[in-house]
Formats: structure tokens, sequence, C-alpha cells
């Protein structure tokens, strides 16, 4: 029963048992139990033991959301709260290997605020701030539940499109660069800011391809963007 309790339910569980000469308490322990007692119990050890159980089982929820919130922090930037690019290496191997393995159609898009060197000179670098952020919001709201989106560096982003075709990816790519345009951004205090704009570039995963190469092209299709106008996609 205890070994149920256990694998099936987020339960602590007190084995107490009047056969001593049956059963032990490392063999209760082994199967999950957090106490183990003899009948006869007296009631004051008992509610000793239940306040240590409970005390241990919040101790270990803290150290789960602590542990949590590290996971969080490490992967994920502060000013956007889209993923950071540690985590974008990590999780763009695991789409080449399974694109390798099960051969799914995988498309990476890089994206870059145009001319972001003169908007932070003329506007402050605070304002710089909420444009990165503002695009942020527009790459989020854009996507599916599936693709991830992070603030490769800078006035830079990636997004991965997993199981997506070139024909989608061109796609998700024109509206971003349509919702970039219609947002509004404002300071802290609400004062309009300058729109923005953004290029990207845009690569579809090819047979035998590792990840670096993968990146490389959609970053020279990014640079193409911006050499022949910016506020435009690129395909690789």
């Amino acid at each position: 029963l205890t070994d149920r309790i256990k694998k099936n339910f987020d339960a602590d569980v007190i084995v107490i048992t009047g056969y001593s000469a049956d059963y032990s308490y490392e063999e209760a322990i082994s199967k999950g139990a957090s106490d183990f007692l003899f009948k006869p119990v007296r009631f004051a050890e008992l509610l000793l033991r239940l306040k240590r159980v409970l005390k241990e089982r919040h101790l270990t929820q803290e150290r789960v959301k602590m542990l949590e919130q590290l996971q969080t922090l490490a992967t994920t930037d502060g000013l956007t709260k889209l993923f950071n690019s540690r985590h974008f290496y990590n999780q763009l191997t695991l789409e080449v290997d399974r694109s390798i393995r099960y051969n799914p159609p995988l498309s990476l898009l890089l994206l870059d605020i145009d001319h972001f060197k003169d908007y932070n000179d003329l506007n402050g670098h605070l304002a710089g701030d909420h444009a990165i952020a503002a695009v942020a919001s527009v790459i989020g709201t854009c996507l599916r539940d599936n693709d991830i989106a992070i603030r490769y560096g800078g006035e830079e982003f990636v997004v991965i499109l997993s199981k997506t075709e070139l024909e989608y990816a061109k796609q998700a790519a024109e509206r971003l660069l349509m919702k970039v345009r219609q947002q509004k951004i404002t300071d802290p205090q609400g004062i309009p800011l300058t729109s923005v704009t953004v290029s990207i570039g845009l690569a579809q995963y090819a047979t035998g391809e590792n990840r670096d190469s993968l990146i490389a092209r959609a970053d020279t299709a990014l640079y193409e963007a911006k050499r022949t106008g910016r506020n435009r996609c690129s395909l690789a």
C-alpha cells in the first residue's frame, strides 16, 4: 500500500503496525514511508512524528520551489522574460537531433532591431530597453505553443519553429514584421517613443547539416535582409 501511494500520489506515509516481528523500519523506509511506528502508540509521540514529517515535507517543497526558480533564472532573460542564449543552444541541439532522427521539418528565425544604436543614441538606453521588451512581447504573442522564442543577445532574437516547413515559417516572419511595425512603444510615464522595425533571417534545416551550420545560414540571411533595406525577411 505504501509503495502504491508513493508511486501515484503526492503524499507522505507514516506506517503504524502491531506486527513488530514481521516488518522492519528499513523495509518501510525503503518503500518510501516517512516514518514507522509499532503499536501501542502514545498520542504525544504520534503528534511529534506527524509534526516532524510535515516540517520535512514543507522544507522539501521549499527546496523544490527554490530549484525551479534557480532553473528559471538560469535559462530566462531578465528584461524580456524570454529564454536566454544558454537555453537556445541546448534546445536547438535537441531539435536538430530530432530532425536527424525522425525527419520532421525545422525552421529558424533570426531577428535584429533595425538601427538600434541610433535608437539608443536618440532616445537613451532606458528607451532602448523598452523597445527590446516591446519587440519581445510581440514575438511572444505571435507564436504557437511549441515555438520557442529567445533573446539571443542585445537587440537580437531567435525563434525556433519546430515541425515547421519553410512556407509557414515565412508567414510567421511576415506576421512578426507587421506586428512589430504596428507596436506602440512608450516610456515608463506613458510618453510615446519612436517605433522600431526588425530584419529577419530565415533558414530551414537541411538534411545532414549541424546546429552551427543552420545558425550560420540564418545569420547570413539576416545580413542580407539588412543589406537590402531592412524591415524585411530574407530566406537562406
